[in-house]
Order: structure tokens, then C-alpha cells, then sequence
């Protein structure tokens, strides 16, 4: 489904404000205060770019990195929470434990936290605050075009002395512009922002500084052609398939496709499926169901070009 952001911002909203309201005593006086995060902090969304300073803040104050933000220590015990565009609210159980954690935050340049007066989630919960305080946002509710740009490119920069690939904008997307997002906007950022990430990238990769490029999402094509690619090369493996090896080999289109196949549940009814050309330079996988000559797959993943010899 095409993205749309105002859609995609009245569904994370409304799940924010059930998720935190719908639990207490009194839900319209928590509704309230949501609509106050809406207001101070933006629209709900489902999880940050890698450049956002909610990530960005605690790694340059530590120089320790994690795999979640949520992982940092300075974030330590936050529970039930919800994320916004330019923070999130936390709702722990503990009075200390979040008097702590709006002291271990406003130790962060860049962050702050703040306590609010009321019940979030729970009428046993203390809500807390945590604001990125350099985000600013357009009249579209999405970061500053500028300053998304620049925290983006100092990442992306800061990243190449250590990188082996080049990662292409269809594999990396979701880092790069957070979620829920489209195929070069989201609820942080517009589609002119989005697209200026995307061109810088495409820069970037071109230029060397990050290494080979390594192609592996296919997001880039339309369901049609996926379909049509999975169905090419599954249903030339079961042309050729003697029905006793389970790993064989096979040309098509002037490429050597190595495929893997079984009998699922040994009833003849539906074989396993898995087809790989190269080192993985193209790979799909399925399920043939012998009642109605049916095809079942995951949407294959590799190079474009490569991909585009079997449509």
C-alpha cells in the first residue's frame, strides 16, 4: 500500500492515545495530556532514523554503542513507552526510578526530560518526558529539512572509514528515514527531504568512499514484476527436477540457478523450494502446492539488474 503520511500519522496517533489512556481511572483528563505530547513532541511513530539525536546524544556522550536506543544506560528502566517525532513518553512503575532517569537524561547535551503531572498507561505509572531539544519541525509535522540533511550526512560520513560495502538506498531506507515510512518519505521526514538523502547516498556510493556496492532489497520493483520473477525461476526448477535429487543445478537465461527442493511433509502435496544464482547475487524461496498448481513465496532479494533477466 502507497505511503501516506497524514493516514500513516492518524493511526499512530490514535494507537498512541488507546495504548496510554484507555487503562485509567480517568482517560479524558490522560487524553488531554496526549494531545500536550502531540503538540510538544509531534505525531506517533513506530521507531527512529539511525540519525536521530535520540540515538545520536547518548552514543556521543558515552561513545558506547548498543543495538537499541532503549539499550542505552541513561534510558535504563524506561517501560511502556511511546515514541514521537521529536521524543517519547515512558511510563515506569517506580517514583525513584523516574525521578532517575529525568536526572541521567538531562545530563545528555541535547536531550531533555521532564516529568508529567499526571498518569500515562497506568493509574500506578509515572510518566516521564524525553525530548530530542534540536529537533525542530516543519509545518508538515516532519524534522527540519536542514538539519535532517546534515544529521544524516554526518553519520553516513562518520560511518565510511569503517565500512566494507556500499549499502544501496532500497536496503538501508528504514534506518534512514524511520518508520512508518514510504519509498522516500515517512512521518520524519518529506518527500523533498527524503529525496535529497537519497540522491547525497547515491553520491556517495558512487564516489567509492564506502566500498563495493552491495545490492540486496528488490523494493525498487512492483509486486507485478516480483511475482513474476519467483514464478519464472520456481517453475523452471520443477520443469527440471527429477523428483530424487534435492539439490541440483540448472541454466536459465544465460545464468547457473542452484536450487534446493523436497517434499515438505513426504505426502507429495507440497515440496519446499529454494533457488539461489551466485553468492546470494539473487535468492528466492517457496512452496509449490501440487492441488491447484500453486506457488507460495518470499519476495526474492539480490541485484536489480540481475532480477530484471527473468520478468
Amino acid at each position: 500500500m502507497e505511503f501516506r503520511a497524514p493516514t500513516s500519522a492518524a493511526q499512530e496517533n490514535a494507537e498512541t492515545i488507546s495504548y496510554l489512556t484507555k487503562n485509567l481511572r480517568d482517560p479524558e483528563a490522560a487524553r488531554e495530556r496526549v494531545d500536550g505530547l502531540f503538540e510538544h513532541l509531534g505525531n506517533a511513530v513506530r521507531s527512529y532514523p539511525s540519525w536521530h539525536p535520540i540515538w545520536t546524544a547518548p552514543y556521543e556522550a558515552t561513545n558506547v554503542r548498543v543495538n537499541s536506543w532503549a539499550d542505552y544506560d541513561v534510558f535504563r528502566g524506561i517501560d511502556h513507552t511511546r515514541e514521537f517525532v521529536r521524543g517519547f513518553v515512558t511510563c515506569p512503575y517506580s517514583d525513584k526510578r523516574a525521578e532517575q532517569l529525568v536526572s541521567a537524561v538531562n545530563k545528555v547535551p541535547s536531550l531533555m526530560a521532564y516529568r508529567l503531572p499526571g498518569p500515562l498507561y497506568a493509574d500506578d505509572a509515572y510518566p516521564v518526558v524525553v525530548v530530542a531539544t534540536e529537533v525542530e519541525l516543519e509545518a508538515d509535522g516532519t524534522i527540519r529539512s536542514r538539519d535532517a540533511l546534515a544529521w544524516f550526512v554526518q553519520q553516513m560520513t562518520q560511518n565510511a572509514r569503517s565500512a566494507e560495502v556500499a549499502e544501496t538506498w532500497w536496503n538501508i531506507r528504514s534506518d534512514l528515514l524511520g518508520s512508518p515510512h514510504g519509498s522516500r518519505s515517512s512521518l520524519f521526514v518529506n518527500p523533498h527531504t527524503g529525496s535529497h538523502m537519497r540522491k547525497i547516498l547515491d553520491t556517495l556510493n558512487t564516489s567509492g568512499i564506502f566500498g563495493p556496492i552491495m545490492e540486496d532489497s528488490l523494493a525498487m520493483l512492483s509486486q507485478k514484476k516480483l511475482d513474476r520473477i519467483n514464478e519464472t525461476l520456481i517453475r523452471a526448477a520443477l520443469n527440471v527436477w527429477d523428483r530424487q535429487c534435492e539439490e541440483f543445478e540448472f541454466d536459465l537465461r544465460g545464468e547457473t540457478c542452484r536450487a534446493a527442493m523436497r517434499d515438505t511433509f513426504g505426502d507429495g502435496m507440497e515440496l519446499s523450494v529454494r533457488i539461489r544464482i551466485g553468492d546470494y547475487d539473487l535468492h528466492t524461496s517457496g512452496f509449490y502446492y501440487v492441488d491447484g498448481d500453486k506457488i507460495d513465496y518470499l519476495q526474492p532479494r539480490g541485484k536489480r539488474k540481475l532480477a530484471e533477466k527473468f520478468l
